[in-house]
């Protein structure tokens, strides 16, 4: 999987998101998602959320992804 591959999953499971994604080599990824759907939701449910949208391609096509989960509020969007 290449980094506009995930983006293009989170983008469908976040349509009102603004995503960015990292990968240098196309297993480690980083992303940060500004979503007002994580109103309300702490950082363990906002994961869970993300984690739950990708599936079984974690651990498997994802080897380790790293996550930033903000409201708009809290990004200064």
């Amino acid at each position: 999987m290449d980094r506009s591959d995930l983006q293009k999953l989170l983008t469908t499971a976040f349509p009102e998101a603004a995503i960015e994604v990292q990968s240098e080599d196309g297993v480690h990824f980083a992303a940060r998602i500004v979503d007002p759907g994580f109103e309300g939701k702490g950082r363990v449910a906002r994961h869970q959320v993300v984690y739950a949208a990708l599936g079984t391609r974690v651990g498997g096509e994802i080897h380790a992804l790293s996550l930033q989960t903000q409201t708009p509020a809290e990004a200064g969007v």
